[in-house]
């Protein structure tokens, strides 16, 4: 955005690390004033910050499994693509595990969904609901499933890694 500012970024940066921060203590660990801080903070919040969240660890609130579901949907033109993502877009809010989807290309893959389940089965069952209520127009579905609670995870899933991006 043209509008932002170093401030500004040093401030996403530290709301990164810990969005539970005050804003004297943000204030005093970036070098500007509270005022200054709680303005811009304001304004970001407004235009550029989407939301505030809780990451916890998965395995400590029964979630084993992360899924990334790539989809080919069926190739249609522009007017049946439109309603194809209208009723896509009713099924995805219908679940809320379903924590990110959107269209995407590559490897023939069109679409694709990422969620958080308590374990294969529940993965499975939203499968099949999917291909029951959708599967007229995916012409294909390829999955990536990890095991949250494995020792396999060699980078636990959160923002606070992008507060140190350049």
């Amino acid at each position: 955005m043209a509008w932002m500012k170093r401030v500004d970024y040093d401030i996403l940066s530290e709301l990164a690390r810990n969005a539970k921060i005050s804003d004297r203590a943000l204030a005093k660990k970036i070098g500007v004033s509270q005022p200054t801080v709680t303005r811009r903070r304001a304004r970001l919040e407004r235009e550029v910050i989407d939301s505030y969240t809780v990451i916890p660890k998965w395995g400590a609130v029964g979630y084993t499994l992360f899924a990334i579901t790539l989809i080919k949907v069926r190739n249609t033109g522009t007017e049946k693509w439109m309603a194809i993502k209208t009723r896509s877009s009713e099924w995805l809010r219908k679940h809320p595990n379903i924590i990110m989807s959107s269209n995407c290309s590559g490897n023939e893959i069109n679409s694709f969904m990422i969620s958080i389940h308590k374990n294969f089965g529940d993965y499975d069952d939203l499968l099949l609901e999917m291909r029951t209520e959708l599967g007229d127009v995916i012409d294909g579905v390829q999955t990536l499933l990890v095991n949250l609670a494995g020792k396999g995870v060699l980078k636990p899933l959160d923002l606070k890694y992008l507060a140190d991006a350049k």
